[in-house]
């Protein structure tokens, strides 16, 4: 490892850009049975939420405002512009109105729900209807984001609810029925029956769920898909996408995925003038053997691929060359039956033209079984919630070997291979939290990925020196800017990290990270707060570096210290104690005479903080022993600074910081290191001494106190109301706490 001829050779990760379907024609509007012994993974996937309790809030809601004969006005998604746009103003002069005010016998659902019922208004959100109207073709899914216990007439007070899976929990979205209309049309999602508004509502609960209607232009059924099953997205380009896709396809229907596809803008066809920009539902797929009984090669029958697609707008009929009359090649009626379509936009295609013509598959399934076999498995699910911070643990990808270490990393311990097998089956999904909903602030999708690094025993988080010379066991195909990337594995039994990034440094956002193995695992996140204030140790040092700094510091501390008290009264002379401001003093003659540091010296808020921390006997002052500990203290903390200061700029890296606290003894988690780098980093990223030493004082001010209340010395402490409140002022005051850090935590 002496040498860079003994790094790690690996390929270097590429990103991917994908283009989000965006607005379909502005069009007024005009069975398959899923098996139900896979919802479970639906219905339960997080226990944590309690149906009744969560019920409990809409239906006293409810029943608060029917006792009162008021209509519910929802003060949190009000009938105005900001819930429409936030970086535009509407074209029209739009009127909010209720169902009542639009139709004179309004229905939530008239007739079941199904996919008539979605027709695409003036906001290019087809990716979302595409979704909803996939979720009319799983009724069971559907009753649990559309709860169907709901009506204009029985319980009626203006309020309504809707369920959606939200980055690992079911929740809750209530809305009033106030819509936007334009002369008396509603403006957005409406159903083909005016007086019909269950879809209408759940656009709406959508776009409050993300902040505003704007907020839904453009995107992936993908993410509508997995808000609606919290289920596991697969994604295909269809020119890249496996031999074996028509069995994928038909095993993904026969589990009750959901699926769609979708044209590329980019790509110019003969079906562009009908379905460029739409995003269509697959409804199912057939293997059709013609009725001129043709054979093949091997003497069987020769059968026809058929896939069925949807438009759910149904703007126009498709090529006569593209859907031809397949109903003619049956050899029964209820084959004819099956293969003639019964719905506007509905058409049968050969599944050779399908591939031609389209260029994205989009696929949810509800449990994270392989759509390459035939095999039901039960999966062990473990979840973790991160942030990749500026500066602190957004490191990049591996592209960048300077900071990629500090990005999150957790461990997987993989006990066992999977039956009749010798490897573990593992499927990760890593997904970035809240960039729609921060789009008004200009957010946008990050290229995100991760890979997979075998390792052994090491709990610590793994150095810079360990990606150098160790190449992953496993990663993602490329960096992609969509809100989930997955992507399936088979791993030997034994130890590993997992190290998901944005493809480029200083990227910011939360994520949330999901594995799915067959087997058992058991995944940690690398570092306990609870073990890491129990385990706080000593610094690195050499004993020689030691003792140099030590003879030369007390050498200069001696003779300033001195010198500084010819010029003080007999009163000071007496008490031999110094305040703040004649500490600052002290220390600054003493800094100044190491001119490799290039500091102005040490700000008044630190000395305070030093005073805070080594005033034993709480008089508000040092005395001469007090002042030493404290000088011992900064000397090894110096030496610390100067080994990272390797530019000598007399500032260090925020990303080295986490290498200068472990060296400096302080052992923390991955949140410690994201506030620090938050509260004291300028905005190049970089620390200057003043900023360091001050983080190390309250640093050690804070395990001090941990510890003083550590009477078992188990690593957890028990708080009466006394106590918590004096720990609390006490931190309060040694943190100096600004506007940032507040915003921050």
């Amino acid at each position: 490892m002496s040498s860079n001829s003994n790094m790690a050779e690996e390929q270097k990760f590429s990103e991917t850009s994908v283009q989000l379907t965006e607005a379909a024609p502005q069009i007024v509007g005009s069975g398959f049975t899923a098996p139900g012994n896979i919802y479970s993974a639906i219905l339960s996937r997080n226990e944590a939420v309690k149906d009744a309790r969560r019920l409990k809030d809409f239906q006293e809601l409810r029943d608060k405002y029917v006792l009162k004969k008021v209509l519910f006005e929802d003060p949190l998604f009000p009938a105005e512009d900001s819930s429409l746009f936030y970086s535009e103003k509407f074209p029209l002069k739009l009127e909010w109105k209720r169902p009542s005010d639009i139709c004179s016998n309004p229905q939530f659902i008239l007739g079941g729900a199904n996919r008539t019922d979605i027709c695409q208004g003036d906001l290019g959100d087809c990716w979302l209807l595409a979704a909803i109207a996939c979720l009319t073709l799983n009724d069971i899914v559907l009753k649990r984001v559309v709860p169907h216990d709901q009506s204009f007439t029985e319980n009626y007070a203006g309020i309504f609810h809707f369920q959606f899976w939200r980055y690992g929990e079911w929740v809750d979205v209530v809305v009033d029925d106030r819509l936007p209309t334009y002369k008396n049309q509603l403006v957005f999602t409406r159903s083909g029956q005016k007086n019909e508004f269950w879809s209408a509502l759940l656009e709406k609960a959508y776009a409050k769920l993300h902040g505003s209607y704007e907020a839904l232009k453009g995107g992936n059924s993908l993410e509508a898909m997995e808000d609606f099953t919290g289920g596991l997205t697969e994604f295909y380009e269809i020119t890249e996408a496996p031999k074996e896709l028509y069995n994928i396809m038909r095993k993904a229907l026969k589990r009750g995925s959901l699926m769609s596809c979708a044209i590329d803008v980019r790509i110019l066809n003969e079906l562009d003038a009908v379905l460029v920009k739409n995003q269509l539902n697959l409804i199912n797929i057939s293997d059709q053997k013609p009725c001129s009984q043709g054979k093949r090669k091997d003497g069987k029958d020769l059968m026809i691929r058929l896939v069925r697609v949807r438009d759910p707008w149904g703007v126009a009929p498709p090529p006569a060359c593209k859907s031809n009359d397949w109903a003619a090649l049956a050899t029964s009626e209820q084959d004819k039956e099956r293969l003639r379509p019964t719905e506007q936009g509905e058409f049968w295609m050969c599944f050779e033209e399908f591939k031609k013509n389209f260029t994205k598959l989009e696929i949810c399934n509800v449990t994270p079984d392989t759509l390459e076999d035939d095999q039901m498995l039960k999966w062990n699910v473990t979840t973790h919630e991160g942030r990749w911070v500026k500066g602190c643990s957004a490191g990049g990808c591996r592209n960048f070997p300077d900071t990629y270490w500090t990005n999150p990393q957790f461990r997987l311990v993989l006990l066992e291979a999977d039956a009749k097998e010798k490897t573990c089956t593992v499927v990760v999904a890593l997904m970035q939290k809240g960039r729609r909903k921060e789009r008004c602030s200009g957010a946008t999708l990050h290229n995100i990925g991760f890979a997979i690094y075998e390792m052994k025993g090491n709990q610590q988080q793994l150095p810079k020196d360990f990606f150098l010379y160790n190449a992953s066991t496993a990663r993602c195909k490329s960096y992609v800017n969509m809100r989930e990337v997955t992507e399936r594995f088979c791993l030997k039994p034994g130890e590993y990290v997992i190290i998901p990034s944005t493809f480029d440094p200083h990227k910011e956002s939360e994520f949330l990270l999901r594995v799915f193995s067959e087997s058992r695992n058991d995944r940690k996140d690398k570092k306990k707060m609870e073990k890491e204030m129990k385990n706080h140790c000593d610094s690195h040092l050499s004993a020689d570096s030691w003792r140099r700094e030590y003879s030369y510091g007390n050498a200069i501390l001696n003779a300033i210290f001195t010198s500084y008290y010819q010029y003080c009264d007999c009163f000071f002379l007496q008490d031999m104690q110094i305040n703040a401001n004649e500490l600052r003093t002290v220390l600054n003659r003493v800094v100044a005479k190491h001119k490799e540091l290039k500091t102005e010296g040490f700000s008044l808020e630190s000395c305070r903080s030093m005073i805070a921390l080594m005033d034993t006997d709480g008089t508000g002052h040092l005395n001469l022993q007090e002042f030493n500990h404290l000088w011992n203290k900064i000397k090894k903390w110096k030496l610390v600074f100067t080994r990272y200061d390797t530019d000598k700029s007399s500032t260090i890296s925020s990303f080295e910081m986490r290498n200068a606290l472990t060296e400096a003894g302080f052992q923390l988690n991955n949140q410690l290191y994201d506030i620090i780098c938050m509260r004291y980093a300028n905005e190049h990223m970089e620390l200057d001494f003043d900023s360091y030493i001050s983080c190390l004082v309250r640093l050690e001010g804070m395990f001090r106190a941990f510890r003083a209340f550590d009477r078992d010395g188990d690593g957890i402490i028990k708080l009466n109301v006394f106590e918590v409140s004096s720990i609390i002022f006490f931190f309060i005051c040694l943190l100096n706490i600004n506007n940032k850090y507040l915003q921050a935590a």
